[in-house]
């Protein structure tokens, strides 16, 4: 009986360690299983999307924002925005007095007229003074003339002396024929000495006149009234008047939202000066900080989609890479890292990354600078150079 049960109990054991055993190995082999499934499901992640996408909440809103300064000082006559407004590109936001600049336009259109008339005046003097060197010319020649006739006469009265101042030492011309010779030859020299002068002068003149016409001829040479440089100078001031007078009327340079208005009625302002600024929402964009280890595979014309935290996961935008910064956040930043020093940290940094939006999707759902967002890089995906193009143009073009 005894020996009966010992058989019983041995098979027992037997039957207990093969279930045992096969209990293991079922334990292995699941966990080999799920081992295996893990492995694959990474493997099918990293493949399909760890490897592909790259994403970052270190995101948010951006857009460069339209400052409005005067081009003209003067005093603030009216104010039509206040912060927060919406605005159209060509709406009228300040007006500043305009009595000095409509002085000014008036002043500028006399000198423009009087600057005209001068130039009449030139061309008119330079047929005049042509003229009046031919006049001269004639004379001068009319003085030679005048010399030669007193050389003549000068010349006569000296052989008539001569012969005089002979005959008398033979007695043959009395003392009075010899003294109305010698008057004679002394008129005759004065005359001589008064046409070298005449001569002289006529010189004299003609050469001054030549000289007013050619410094009047300078003033006019190869233009017209409407192409003398001193008509253009008094056409640019005239023009330039008009302008100023136009920048009177400060305009909005873009559709935008008004914010940090300055300016008051009554203020004098300066050229220049900060009035106030527009944030044209239309042409928002996302700045994402993406760590450097994750940019191995981004590139300009990837497609990305963002999220912001203002609309959450029901609204997903739909953008373009168009630009990675030249350097990280910490090279531009106010006090730059000092590597080179002893106490050295190594810090991962993170490089901007410019995003363009779906210009239909940024209407339907505006975006206020700012915002948090949240981006994913698409690695493997690149839009057209025609699409790229069509999201940088939009960027610095007017919507709406």
């Amino acid at each position: 009986m005894s020996h009966t049960n010992e058989t019983e109990q041995h098979d027992q054991k037997e039957f207990d360690q093969n279930k045992a055993s096969k209990s293991r190995k079922k334990g292995f082999i699941g966990l080999a299983a799920a081992i295996v499934i893990a492995a694959a499901g990474y493997g099918s992640y990293w493949y399909l999307i760890g490897s592909r996408y790259v994403s970052t909440d270190n995101a948010y809103a951006s857009v460069e924002i339209a400052s409005v300064t005067p081009a003209v000082g003067g005093i603030v006559s009216k104010v039509n925005v206040v912060d927060t407004q919406y605005v159209k590109k060509g709406e009228v936001l300040v007006v500043i007095d305009d009595t000095d600049a409509r002085l000014a336009l008036q002043q500028a259109k006399a000198d423009f007229a009087l600057a005209q008339r001068r130039v009449r005046s030139y061309l008119a003097n330079d047929e005049g003074l042509t003229a009046l060197v031919n006049a001269r010319s004639e004379d001068e020649k009319r003085s030679r003339a005048q010399l030669a006739s007193a050389q003549a006469s000068f010349e006569q009265a000296k052989i008539d002396l001569r012969r005089r101042e002979d005959l008398v030492r033979s007695g043959s011309v009395s003392g009075e024929e010899l003294t109305n010779a010698k008057t004679a030859y002394t008129q005759a020299e004065a005359q001589l000495n008064a046409a070298k002068a005449a001569v002289n002068q006529s010189v004299a003149n003609r050469l001054s006149t030549i000289g007013n016409q050619k410094a009047n001829h300078a003033l006019i040479d190869n233009t017209t009234v409407d192409t003398n440089p001193e008509v253009l100078l008094a056409k640019a001031r005239y023009e330039q008047a008009k302008v100023n007078l136009q920048r009177t009327v400060i305009r909005a340079p873009v559709s935008g939202v008004i914010a940090k208005r300055q300016v008051q009625i009554g203020r004098r302002i300066q050229t220049g000066e900060p009035l106030m600024t527009i944030v044209p929402l239309s042409r928002m964009h996302v700045d994402a900080n993406f760590k450097e280890v994750q940019l191995a595979h981004v590139e300009v014309g990837q497609m990305v989609e963002v999220k912001s935290d203002f609309y959450g996961d029901s609204v997903t935008y739909h953008g373009v890479i168009t630009g990675l910064s030249g350097g990280t956040g910490s090279a531009f930043s106010m006090i730059p890292a000092q590597n080179a020093t002893g106490n050295w940290i190594k810090v991962v940094q993170r490089l901007p990354v410019r995003i363009e939006l779906d210009p239909k999707e940024l209407a339907a759902y505006p975006l206020q600078v700012g915002l948090s967002m949240e981006v994913t890089i698409d690695t493997q995906s690149h839009v057209t150079r025609e699409i790229l193009a069509q999201y940088r143009t939009a960027a610095v073009s007017e919507q709406g």
